[in-house]
């Protein structure tokens, strides 16, 4: 037994893309993972939020100051500035605009008359004016997070209004207050308001949150109409990952003519390595979009995915993506020395690349450092793409950063890949 087990360990050694897998990979998917789910303060993401003040009551503008009082949210008054320049604050127009271009998952829509009957409670009720929440629906966090932060900021914001519009509704339905009891309201009111206006702050009771004192309409401006809303970004975020892979297994066909001798043999010929990589480049690429295709129309014959009317836009980021991803392919085989090693590195990088550049979770849930991480990533770029296209229906000229970067990505790429196969050359 001892001898097997000494044996089994010298064999685990010499194989170091196993021992790297064995080790190495768990270690590293433990930390990105920790990172996201870890909990710490610093990587917990912030929610975004679109807020219009309509009303610009003394009401409408403390529950504007509580909201941005709230360390968990990034309020965002108005777009950012254009050089130097400040924009014009949002209106519902463009807050609903904005969040529908994907700057923010959720908008806050405080309508004219809100800071005379802020409680939706009381007489006519029905016909107050409510506070519109326009949500984003693939992120199905954001709007629960802002509509229950709503109630409690509500509380702690503006208790001197609450109290005021909840004492003139007792009196009317009693029947009036006695002079003692008017004088105590009015005394507590007065507290609230010098406690309001000294900076002060109220804790919510464990139920101010879910009591619903402010009335809320959310309306879905994105995705509103989809049959199937996540199958896009699913089919978008597995099929770029599995591209990754196709791409680094048929670039190992590289690796095999040179442990054949079949390069020798073709580079002795007309042929340079320039050209024959260029051809290698044009195969996997086209490989990899067919791959995409298939991805997709199962997703439309199975999941109802809306294909057909994206078919322009398929094709311009699937076309790309398969160059980006086809130039990596061929950079890890040009690194490697065997099909050995490209397994285990491929296996590494890919999945590394997939759990920061959101195709195993989305990265708007990540923290913003892990998001600018995912930056660096074929993956990011691809799904923002075909996010845009199957999801926010955006038109092919808004596809021009995403289409830019791939480029990047697959020129840089492939120029690394060819300077290091020079050594087969003078092999």
């Amino acid at each position: 037994m001892l001898a097997i087990v000494r044996t089994a360990m010298v064999s685990l050694c010499r194989d170091r893309g196993a021992l790297a897998l064995s080790f190495i990979l768990p270690v590293v998917f433990f930390s990105i993972f920790a990172v996201i789910f870890g909990g710490r303060r610093d990587s917990t993401p912030k929610v975004s939020v679109i807020i219009v003040d309509e009303d610009h009551s003394r009401a409408s503008q403390r529950l504007v100051k509580g909201f941005q009082s709230e360390g968990s949210l990034t309020v965002k008054i108005r777009p950012a500035p254009v050089k130097g320049t400040d924009q014009p604050e949002y209106t519902a127009t463009t807050a609903e605009a904005a969040v529908k271009a994907g700057r923010a998952p959720v908008a806050l829509i405080i309508p004219h008359g809100f800071g005379d009957n802020p409680i939706s409670f009381g007489p006519a009720a029905a016909s107050r004016p409510t506070i519109q929440l326009l949500e984003d629906s693939s992120d199905m966090i954001a709007p629960q997070v802002i509509a229950g932060l709503l109630q409690k900021v509500a509380l702690t914001s503006m208790p001197d209004v609450m109290a005021e519009q909840g004492s003139r509704y007792f009196d009317q339905f009693t029947g009036g207050l006695t002079r003692e009891q008017r004088e105590r309201v009015d005394s507590a009111l007065r507290s609230l308001r010098e406690r309001e206006e000294s900076g002060a702050t109220m804790a919510a009771s464990s139920a101010s949150a879910n009591g619903g004192i402010i009335a809320v309409t959310a309306r879905a401006v994105v995705g509103e109409n989809k049959n199937n809303p996540m199958v896009s970004f699913y089919a978008a975020a597995i099929g770029v990952m599995f591209l990754l892979f196709t791409a680094s297994g048929a670039a190992g066909a590289l690796l095999d003519e040179v442990e054949s001798g079949t390069l020798d043999r073709v580079l002795s010929s007309r042929v340079t390595m320039t050209t024959l990589m260029l051809g290698k480049l044009t195969f996997n690429s086209l490989l990899a979009f067919l791959q995409l295709v298939v991805m997709f129309l199962w997703g439309w014959a199975v999941f109802k995915l809306d294909f057909w009317s994206h078919i322009p836009g398929f094709v311009v980021m699937g076309a790309f993506t398969a160059l980006a991803v086809a130039a990596f392919g061929l950079l890890l085989a040009s690194i490697c020395r065997t099909r050995a090693q490209l397994g285990a590195l491929s296996t590494l990088v890919i999945l590394i690349m997939s759990s920061i550049g959101g195709s195993m979770f989305p990265r708007f849930l990540m923290s913003e450092a892990m998001q600018k991480a995912g930056l660096f990533t074929i993956n990011a770029w691809a799904i923002d793409g075909f996010t845009k296209i199957f999801w926010r229906d955006e038109p092919i000229s808004h596809l021009w950063p995403q289409v830019l970067v791939l480029i990047g990505f697959a020129i840089v790429l492939f120029a690394i890949a060819r300077r290091v196969a020079r050594r087969w050359e003078y092999a």
